[in-house]
């Protein structure tokens, strides 16, 4: 399938395609030559792919196997060099970088099996995005963001309470349907740096 700025994308069944949320995440990320880019639940690896032809240095990874296997797969066709790993969160993760980006499960489901991973956000939305923000100030650079994608159907009350103690700014807004997402950029301050 061939996506925005020529990019050809295989699928897979047992891989979350590359849908709204993933290209309005792209759409909403401002990178710069020569960032260093990590991006948890790379899925088809569409978001790496872009950053990669935008410059960055990219590191990405999934805790699906057969994700693993696509994102090498749509790097090597699309010509980008992208360092593609298994890893849950930041279990196989070493280095900081400029910029954590997660297309996160924020779906308010618990949704089992191998490809629910990917949408099911557990009964609040928010899945692994306490995690995620728990090890980030091992994982960036001074000065460094997480960006991820956030809907209207989590629970707004436990997504502020997470993100309490964090820098947040809004980097854009997509009303689908049934749904609105946001694209978030969140700075850990100054007492959750290491």
């Amino acid at each position: 399938m061939e996506y925005k700025d020529g990019l050809d994308m295989a699928e897979d069944p047992g891989v979350y395609p590359p849908s709204e949320d993933s290209i309005f995440l792209t759409e909403s990320l401002d990178i710069r030559i020569g960032e260093k880019v990590l991006e948890i639940g790379t899925g088809s690896g569409i978001v790496s792919i872009q950053c990669a032809l935008n410059g960055a240095d990219v590191v990405c990874g999934d805790i699906n196997p057969r994700a693993v296997a696509l994102a090498r797969r749509n790097a090597a066709a699309n010509g980008v060099d992208i360092d593609v790993r298994e890893t849950d969160v930041y279990s196989n993760i070493e280095g900081r970088f400029d910029t954590i980006v997660f297309n996160l499960p924020y779906l308010p489901v618990e949704d089992e099996g191998e490809l629910a991973k990917a949408w099911s956000g557990g009964p609040d939305g928010l899945g692994p995005l306490p995690r995620l923000l728990e090890g980030a100030p091992e994982h960036l650079l001074p000065d460094g963001r997480v960006v991820v994608v956030v809907s209207s159907l989590m629970d707004r009350a436990g997504l502020d309470k997470t993100l309490e103690g964090y820098e947040v700014k809004v980097l854009g807004e997509l009303p689908l349907f049934f749904e609105r997402l946001q694209v978030l950029e969140i700075k850990p301050l100054l007492a959750h740096r290491k």
